[in-house]
């Protein structure tokens, strides 16, 4: 199966997703969990499916820079937020999608509408029936507009 940069970058961004509700979930550290998706899920094999390949340079530096920039990360995101749904209270997915998008927001390259549909599509893959994709795309416009406000 050929892969294309765009369908990397996007696999990268859903795997970053998963990697920090893993870490939070299990306590594990950047570094084990970094190993394990590279080592056992960029383009793995389960049960006959074929999951994609990420881009791993993406991977990392969301990763990386998700548990660097957390507590500014967490501050945009709460700004985001309704006053009664701090970052603490909403679902781990969301969180941990809210801090890799936050992550890219802050250091990132893509431009913020780019980053913001991206992640869009990754709350849709969680949330497939669900008022969550719309809740995302609002609090990640608050915190690109934060972020980057020369792109608006």
């Amino acid at each position: 199966m050929t892969t294309t940069k765009r369908q990397m970058k996007s696999a990268a961004r859903l795997y970053a997703v998963q990697a920090l509700f893993q870490m939070e979930a299990s306590g594990q550290t950047v570094e084990s969990v970094r190993e394990e998706f590279e080592t056992h899920r960029f383009g793995a094999e389960y049960d006959g499916v074929e999951l994609a390949e990420g881009d791993v340079a993406l991977f990392e530096r969301l990763i990386a820079d998700a548990v660097n920039w957390q507590a500014k990360i967490d501050q945009m995101t709460d700004r985001g937020l309704v006053a009664k749904w701090p970052i603490n209270r909403i679902d781990p997915t969301l969180r941990a999608l809210f801090r890799a998008a936050g992550a890219e927001l802050i250091e990132g390259e893509a431009p913020p509408k780019v980053v913001i549909n991206e992640f869009v599509d990754v709350a849709k893959a969680f949330f497939p029936d669900g008022r969550e994709p719309k809740f995302v795309n609002g609090v990640l416009d608050h915190m690109a507009r934060e972020a980057k406000p020369e792109a608006f």
